[in-house]
């Protein structure tokens, strides 16, 4: 039982469905939401969060010392999801994805030492391994990071490691393939095509469209971390995995046939600066705490689209 719990970034696409999760198990539980409130939150997100007077939503940033230690004050569980995420606005400005995610990450975990809080979830990504085009990567082979976003993500991961080693803080990080599900915003390549095509747009793709990805369903991801706040071993790394692996190319492909059959409208233009052809990632670690898969993208994106579809209103602003 955790009497107060924090989800930092949980106005967002993960963390408020992280939010939603937790809730329902804990409804007597204290839950405070810390969140920016950036382009990529909305308080939409959070239709529930009246529905309980011990539920609150805090607007301001992880990197502000004051008000995570304020946040943090006899906390039982923190789950930290903040994060500047998108990778290609991180070769645009990327100074601030350094900010966010690790100058961020640092203020918050020393939030969270002082104040004792017992354990810590730090939400990282599947990135900071680099590409892999053979072979499959363990929790512990080294980090080697390709684009600024990744690189401010396993900086983040340097600072929670040695506040393990210093301080016994209680953290457990996850490494997570992409994660789709619906309120994603449509910088995502899922939500992004979904609107595209809907609106009669063609798809773009980077490069060839030939990289690869995972796709883990959102509520898989919930219950992931459901399951480490319980099992999960303190100052250990898990991976979470999906065992479906599509093309950018396929990815379009399966959102023209669902939303315009026989229409194939897809443009090609030119890469980023550096693309990772794959993330291939073990999980075995999770997988023997129990966790499993429940939800395969392939089954779930009709119903994701149609979500998107009933809600083109709330994106019509939104520079697709």
């Amino acid at each position: 039982m955790f009497n107060k719990i924090i989800i930092t970034g949980g106005a967002g696409f993960v963390g408020s469905h992280i939010y939603d999760h937790f809730a329902s198990l804990y409804p007597n539980s204290k839950i405070i939401i810390l969140d920016k409130m950036t382009y990529a939150a909305d308080i939409r997100n959070l239709s529930n969060i009246t529905d309980n007077p011990n539920h609150n939503l805090v607007k301001g940033d992880v990197s502000d010392l004051d008000i995570c230690m304020k946040v943090t004050r006899n906390a039982d569980l923190v789950l930290h999801l903040a994060a500047e995420s998108h990778v290609d606005n991180s070769f645009g400005n990327s100074m601030i994805f350094t900010r966010s995610n690790t100058l961020g990450t640092h203020v918050l975990v020393e939030a969270c030492k002082r104040n004792n809080v017992k354990k810590i979830i730090h939400v990282s990504t599947d990135e900071v391994y680099g590409e892999n085009t053979n072979g499959i990567f363990l929790e512990d082979n080294q980090l080697n990071p390709t684009n600024p976003y990744a690189a401010a993500k396993a900086g983040a991961e340097m600072i929670v490691n040695s506040y393990v080693k210093s301080f016994q803080l209680p953290i457990i990080t996850v490494r997570a393939n992409n994660i789709y599900g619906i309120r994603q915003f449509p910088e995502k390549i899922i939500p992004k095509f979904s609107l595209r095509a809907l609106n009669g747009l063609p798809l773009v793709l980077h490069g060839n469209g030939s990289n690869l990805r995972y796709y883990l369903s959102v509520y898989d991801f919930a219950r992931a971390l459901e399951i480490l706040s319980v099992k999960g071993s303190y100052g250990e790394t898990y991976n979470i995995a999906s065992k479906i692996e599509l093309s950018n190319l396929e990815m379009a492909n399966l959102v023209n046939s669902i939303i315009r059959p026989g229409v194939n409208e897809i443009k090609f233009t030119s890469d980023r600066p550096f693309n990772d052809s794959r993330y291939f990632v073990d999980d075995t670690k999770i997988r023997s705490l129990g966790w499993v898969t429940k939800h395969s993208i392939t089954d779930d994106l009709p119903e994701v689209i149609n979500w998107y579809q009933l809600n083109l209103e709330r994106y019509s602003a939104v520079s697709l």
